[in-house]
């Protein structure tokens, strides 16, 4: 099949969960035998990217436009060059996605979570995600949600059944190595973070959090945002010398924080899936979440669930815990990875749904 995949910065990896999901899904797709075309926001030295095209269409870096406008474009591009099948990510792109199917190409979009709960948008554009919403539900061939949580919340709200595909992620830990040792880490003697910095992620809760403790471990809060610079100047803002702040890490370097941490804090409250928890339990990782319908739908007795204000008391306990004990949890959490979010099963049910989306046709 040709297929192309709009929606995200596109790959390499270098920014958030729906860009990784593309690299690992449009790879693994490619090395099937599918000609797999992903739209980028940046310009990539070259055109071939692990076996996947790669076609860079500009932007307009605007916080509201980002999105919109380079699936705008992308769109008007895949219409004029020959795909079997669409997968648009993202509910704010649901109104691009009639076009293709116009044109005879099936169209399935992930909607991911309910983006319009997030604190960074202004009222215009919480208004364009509940549209957009239910546009998703009226326009492509095919929704598709991550979470079960999600795939609820369209049947109650829009009467719109979804297919349901989770995010996936690898299980094989990752040993020390260079930024452990650049970031002046020790392993199993650090707390992570890995997330956007942004308020509904909480990554300004978990520092505080933290500083309340009585320990010589450390606190590894890696991330960054576009566009909350004065957010990020509240995260930045402490003199504890160990909350280390090493702004966004991406591939290797992301894999072994999550490989050798003590433990995982996710913090997030908006939103499906969220690929990092999944990550970093598929790491073998003992994690502590937020007691949130999607996160405990991921972790769920693989992990730790906490409130914001008991987050100081969890991370107490967590370092209270016998050896015997965190390492049950650690081996709970890569299993429970390994039975419901691999990477293969997740490809292998894209690319079934891609086969009956054009046989339709």
């Amino acid at each position: 099949m040709r297929i192309a995949v709009l929606g995200t910065r596109g790959i390499p990896a270098c920014y958030g969960g729906f860009e990784t999901f593309a690299e690992e899904l449009s790879t693994r797709l490619a090395a099937r035998g599918h000609e797999v075309t992903v739209y980028c926001r940046q310009p990539y030295p070259e055109k071939v990217w692990r076996g996947v095209s790669l076609q860079y269409v500009p932007t307009l870096r605007h916080k509201y436009f980002d999105t919109i406008a380079h699936t705008f474009l992308s769109t008007m591009h895949l219409l004029g060059h020959g795909h079997d099948v669409a997968l648009y990510c993202n509910a704010a792109n649901a109104v691009f996605t009639v076009w293709p199917r116009l044109r005879g190409i099936p169209v399935a979009l992930n909607v991911d979570g309910i983006e319009r709960r997030r604190k960074k948008w202004n009222a215009l554009a919480r208004g364009w995600y509940l549209v957009s919403e239910w546009l998703a539900t009226r326009f492509p061939n095919v929704v598709i949600t991550d979470a079960e949580q999600i795939r609820e919340y369209y049947r109650q709200s829009y009467n719109r059944d979804s297919v349901f595909i989770p995010y996936g992620a690898p299980t094989d830990a990752v040993p020390p190595g260079e930024m452990l040792q650049r970031l002046a880490l020790e392993p199993r003697r650090y707390f992570l973070y890995v997330t956007r910095f942004e308020p509904e992620n909480n990554p300004l809760l978990v520092r505080q959090a933290f500083e309340e403790l009585t320990t010589d471990m450390k606190l590894a809060l890696v991330g960054d945002a576009p566009y909350a610079a004065g957010y990020i100047a509240q995260v930045r803002a402490t003199t504890d010398p160990r909350v280390v702040l090493p702004g966004a890490i991406y591939g290797q370097g992301y894999h072994e924080l999550q490989s050798n941490s003590f433990a995982y804090v996710h913090a997030t409250e908006v939103g499906g899936t969220h690929p990092a928890l999944i990550e970093a339990m598929g790491r073998g990782a003992l994690v502590l979440y937020l007691d949130t319908p999607e996160n405990r739908e991921v972790a769920g007795e693989a992990g730790i669930p906490f409130q914001p204000r008991t987050l100081a008391a969890a991370l107490r306990a967590v370092i209270e815990m016998n050896d015997i004990e965190r390492t049950a949890l650690r081996e709970q959490a890569r299993r429970r990875v390994e039975e419901r979010y691999s990477w293969e099963k997740v490809t292998s049910a894209y690319e079934e749904l891609f086969q009956r989306l054009t046989a339709r046709k």
